[in-house]
Formats: C-alpha cells, sequence, structure tokens
C-alpha cells in the first residue's frame, strides 16, 4: 500500500509539472528516494518506466492540446513541453503514427473513430446546442476513497462493482460516486488511460487510501443517457463547445460525478466536470 501510494503521488506530481522541464531526478527527489530505486518502483508498480511514462504523457496531453487550442500554434505548444520545433515533429509522429498537422485536421471535424466500437463514429451536435447544456459552477474539495488504475479502460464497470462491494459499508443512499480522469481515450490507448474511481467519505475517515479532491472552476454537462453513448456525448463536448467556448481546461482531474445508475438497462446519469480557468 505504501509503494501504491509513493507511485501515485508520482504521478500527481508528473501532471502538475508535466509542462514543465521535469526529470527523473526531479520526481524521485520529491518521493525522498534515489532516482534507481524510485524508477525500479514505478516500473514495478505500472509496468513502464518512469521515462516511458513522463514522455508518452508529454505526448498525449500535447496532442489534446493540440485538439483544443486551436489558435495556438504547433511549435509552442511542442516548446511547452520541452521539445524543439523539428524535435516535437518527429517525437510526436513516432508516438502517434501521424505529424502534428495531420492530427489537428483530422480532429477537428465533426466527428470521430469510436475506440470502443471500431465500427462505428461519434458524431457530434453544435456548439450551440452543447452551449445550451453546460453549466458553470464552483465546487469545493471532495474527501473521497480512492483507487488509481492506469489501463483497461474497458473493464471500468467491473472495476466499479469491485470497488462499491468493496467499500460498501462506507456508503450511503445519497453517497456520490466519482470517477477523475486524466486522458482522453480518442487520444490515448483504452489500454493506457489513467483514471481513479471514488467515493465521498466523511473527512475523518481512517483508511489508508482517502485524499482530497481538489475542487474549483468546473463547466457541468449532464448526460442522461445509454452508457454506450457516454464517448460520443463526452467527445462532442471537447471538440465542439470546448474547443470554441473561450474557456481554457486546467491541470486539473476532470470529474464524472455519478447521479444514477441502472446497470441492468445500461443507463446512467451523470455530470461531466472538466476543470477550466
Amino acid at each position: 500500500m505504501i509503494t501504491k501510494k509513493l507511485v501515485n503521488e508520482s504521478i500527481d506530481y508528473i501532471i502538475r509539472h508535466l509542462d514543465e522541464e521535469i526529470s527523473i531526478e526531479d520526481v524521485a527527489d520529491y518521493c525522498q528516494l534515489s532516482k534507481y530505486h524510485f524508477s525500479r518502483i514505478f516500473k514495478e508498480e505500472t509496468g513502464v518506466s518512469l521515462y516511458a511514462f513522463i514522455k508518452r504523457l508529454k505526448m498525449e496531453q500535447s496532442a489534446l492540446r493540440l485538439k483544443l487550442e486551436r489558435d495556438k500554434s504547433i511549435t509552442d505548444i511542442g516548446v511547452d513541453y520541452g521539445y524543439s520545433s523539428s524535435n516535437y515533429s518527429s517525437a510526436f509522429k513516432k508516438h502517434h503514427n501521424i505529424s502534428p498537422a495531420e492530427f489537428r485536421k483530422a480532429m477537428n471535424t465533426t466527428c470521430v473513430p469510436h475506440p470502443f466500437y471500431t465500427d462505428k463514429v461519434a458524431r457530434f451536435q453544435s456548439f450551440e446546442e452543447y452551449d445550451q447544456q453546460i453549466i458553470i459552477k464552483e465546487l469545493d474539495n471532495f474527501v473521497v476513497i480512492h483507487e488509481r488504475h492506469i489501463g483497461n479502460y474497458i473493464e471500468l464497470g467491473k472495476n466499479w462493482c469491485d470497488f462499491t462491494e468493496k467499500y460498501k459499508d462506507y456508503s450511503k443512499e445519497d453517497t456520490p460516486l466519482i470517477e477523475r480522469f486524466y486522458d482522453d481515450p480518442s487520444i490515448t490507448s483504452v489500454e493506457q488511460c489513467l483514471y481513479d474511481i471514488c467515493m465521498t467519505v466523511d473527512k475523518n475517515c481512517s483508511l489508508d487510501n482517502v485524499i482530497s479532491i481538489q475542487g474549483g472552476k468546473f463547466a457541468f454537462y449532464r448526460f442522461d443517457g445509454l452508457m454506450q453513448d457516454i464517448f460520443v456525448a463526452f467527445q462532442g463536448v471537447f471538440n465542439i463547445w470546448l474547443a470554441d467556448s473561450g474557456y481554457e481546461m486546467d491541470k486539473r482531474y476532470g470529474l464524472n460525478i455519478y447521479r444514477d445508475i441502472d446497470r441492468q438497462n445500461m443507463h446512467v446519469v451523470m455530470d461531466l466536470c472538466i476543470p477550466i480557468k
């Protein structure tokens, strides 16, 4: 448990500093371990080296910004992650099998391939339709039991069932379930997505895996529909609404707050909460 907590804290540190010059030594120093010892712990826990993890996050978060920040130049986005113009283009193409310019052009459309149903295409509504459904709110901090997962995003439903059964003694009828997400599954492989599943608890809960989730300003989008349609709705909010809204996505994690889940009929009511600034 101590090792898992340490690795989770290191991942949060990496995310907060991803657009800075961050080294393996920086992360190891933050965790108060030698870089060799911590690198070994990190790989044992995540299955990838610390260097590969940082590089992947830089490539995938820069891709998300290419999609959302259409007025910012490709060169400037690359520089934000420590790359020169030529190096960024080369590294991006090696990771995504497409150049940054080609990627941006492919993402700025009214539809994208569906990563969970390969025979389907996600088609979006207009900006005006999304805008009518989105509310800007301030959220307080949450105290939650949390478990982190990297990969197997397709198994989210099973992970939720296991989680709620494990912590059922801490749950009440109106206890919110919160999914904290960082990756975009239209960019990151569904086998490598980073997400936390959480349940709110009293601040005096003595479990080891209790953390505080930072609140702040969020754009709320209420989804009320079939689970299979969640990806399409959320991609529309990001691709169409956020890109043209005038808001920028903040470094904080995004949140899905579940209001009602009907597993028998595969129906869910949830709020997609995008951290904005």
